[in-house]
């Protein structure tokens, strides 16, 4: 059955006559390969390549790779028109910005305007060619970007079953991890993850509502930020969770990261939690500084580390690093917050999915969506177990439609309960006991086995829920690698921080540069010492 819905993503790339000579580095001698935006908008501008050049190079790249990682859903047959008038535009010396003919990847539950639809991964949403830009997509073309296609995700943005595999769903496959192929790319942006670590695309775009940006970009050796929700629109974007849900970069460095969330943040009229967006919204590349961690004071969540020791080594290293780079770090031992947060943002999420969802099939069009509900896609689920749920159910979606809407008094309770137990009472209060300006701790731990017997096997950690369920930022940079598989270190600080998140990542970053490049191993490295053993 994986197999079967693996192949369905085959026809969508194939190899064509211009793509095979591309691959072959007969057409063109550009290789995109782990360049930054900053290095193709150089390029670009001296000539050395073109916006029509790079969108063939990246399809190039996905016709070759994705049959092995399954990280694109579709591609937007409206890229190269788009890369043509980006071409002329600079050609006739138009005013450009950062992103400027720079071809990105958005996660297939972020609506566009192109003739591509937006699945979420499920078959339910086929025909979901809603013919409009998200805000998010409109601000990013607005700033010249190109949108070159769909990555592939964890259907329903991994909030269909309990017992799942992340980076699975039923419209693009299994996800997997470039870094070894066996190994999982997490969720839900599973596939943005995979694309922007294999070079797919200039960078990617991501959704979180818990761990969904922060955990594929760590495990996929990326910079990640989880904005502060309403820092980003979320209109016209599927939903889980009006309190949580944002989109946010997925990228190879911290300066892209930064560019991309300059061209995607602002408010929306239609989300009024991004009423306050445009107070903060800025160039965020202007604190980016190699300098920017000193005289810093640091907290680190040790009770959100030494789940796992070969990550502890690479965190202590990271430590080091940062006392290097002029920061005082203070040990925080104990969470302060709320002790119920897991209970209460399941029922949380549990309640909005039940309501977000509804609101948004009942915006889209009946003719191309014929499930108008939660209860219709639990039908069209059962209808078409097969293909839908051949590996895993659909216990969470039937959970969420028994519950009681959003006036019920106890999901109004167990929502201001949980965020001020994350917030005020937790992150907030760590930063103002311990006199620190941002936290840190490890992501969380490398890479598991994707394994359709026992799904998800997480390696322990995640420092990153209460910065989601206070809706507070959360930024991942590499931190190193364990037997070859990425690591991140997170960065969690109060909301409306992103830019100085952005800047001691950045700080970071430069001291460690401690990103390397996937090798699209079958399999994890083995330690040396420990290959014969394991050979026994």
């Amino acid at each position: 059955m994986l197999k079967r819905t693996e192949s369905a993503v085959k026809p969508i790339f194939k190899l064509t006559a211009v793509c095979a000579a591309l691959l072959c580095g007969t057409a063109h001698a550009y290789d995109v390969t782990e360049k930054s935006i900053s290095q193709l908008q150089a390029d670009l501008q001296a000539g050395r390549v073109t916006s029509v050049e790079l969108v063939r190079l990246y399809e190039a790249r996905i016709a070759g790779l994705n049959p092995k990682l399954h990280a694109v859903i579709a591609l937007n047959p409206a890229a190269p028109a788009q890369a043509r008038a980006a071409d002329a535009a600079r050609k006739a010396h138009a005013p450009y910005s950062a992103l400027a003919g720079i071809p990105i990847l958005l996660k297939d539950n972020i609506e566009s305007a192109d003739p591509v639809a937006t699945t979420a991964g499920s078959l339910a949403l086929a025909g979901n060619v809603t013919g409009r830009d998200a805000p998010l997509v409109a601000r990013l073309r607005a700033a010249g970007a190109i949108i070159l296609g769909k990555t592939n995700l964890s259907e329903w943005a991994n909030i269909r079953s309990s017992n799942s595999i992340s980076g699975w769903s039923a419209t693009g496959g299994q996800a997997r991890n470039p870094y070894a192929l066996d190994r999982n790319t997490c969720g839900s942006s599973a596939g943005s993850g995979a694309a922007s670590a294999a070079s797919l695309a200039a960078a990617t775009i991501g959704t979180e509502t818990d761990g969904s940006v922060t955990c594929p970009s760590a495990i996929n050796g990326l910079v990640g930020l989880k904005p502060t929700v309403g820092l980003v629109s979320r209109t016209h974007v599927v939903p889980i969770s009006h309190s949580q849900d944002t989109a946010g970069p997925m990228t190879r460095d911290v300066m892209d990261a930064a560019i991309v969330l300059g061209g995607m943040a602002g408010s929306d009229p239609a989300d009024p939690a991004t009423a306050h967006a445009d107070v903060i919204v800025r160039d965020f590349t202007t604190a980016l500084s190699p300098i920017a961690l000193r005289g810093v004071r640091i907290g680190v969540m040790r009770f959100a580390a030494g789940f796992h020791p070969e990550t502890e080594a690479v965190f202590e290293r990271a430590l080091v690093a940062l006392r290097a780079a002029g920061a005082t770090l203070v040990d925080i031992k104990q969470f302060p917050g709320g002790k119920d947060l897991g209970a209460q943002e399941h029922l949380v999420l549990m309640t909005e999915l039940k309501a977000d969802l509804n609101a948004y099939l009942a915006a889209t069009d009946p003719a191309k969506v014929p499930s108008r509900s939660l209860a219709d896609l639990i039908a069209f689920n059962a209808t078409h177990a097969d293909r839908e749920m051949p590996l895993f159910g659909q216990d969470q979606f039937v959970e969420a439609e028994a519950t009681n809407g959003l006036a019920d008094p106890v999901y109004v309770k167990a929502s201001a309960d949980a965020r001020r137990g994350a917030g005020v009472d937790g992150i907030d209060a760590m930063l103002a006991d311990n006199r620190v300006s941002v936290l840190i701790a490890p992501t969380l731990g490398p890479s598991w086995l994707i394994d359709p017997i026992l799904k998800d096997h997480f390696s322990g950690g995640g420092a990153g829920a209460p910065a989601a369920i206070a809706g507070y930022p959360h930024l991942t940079v590499p931190m190193g690698l364990v037997d070859g598989l990425p690591v991140g270190l997170s960065f969690i600080g109060a909301a409306w921080s992103d830019a100085k998140l952005l800047a001691y990542g950045y700080a970071y970053e430069q001291a460690t540069l401690a990103r390397r490049a996937p090798l699209y191993l079958p399999t994890a490295e083995i330690p040396r010492m420990a290959a014969p053993s394991i050979a026994k």
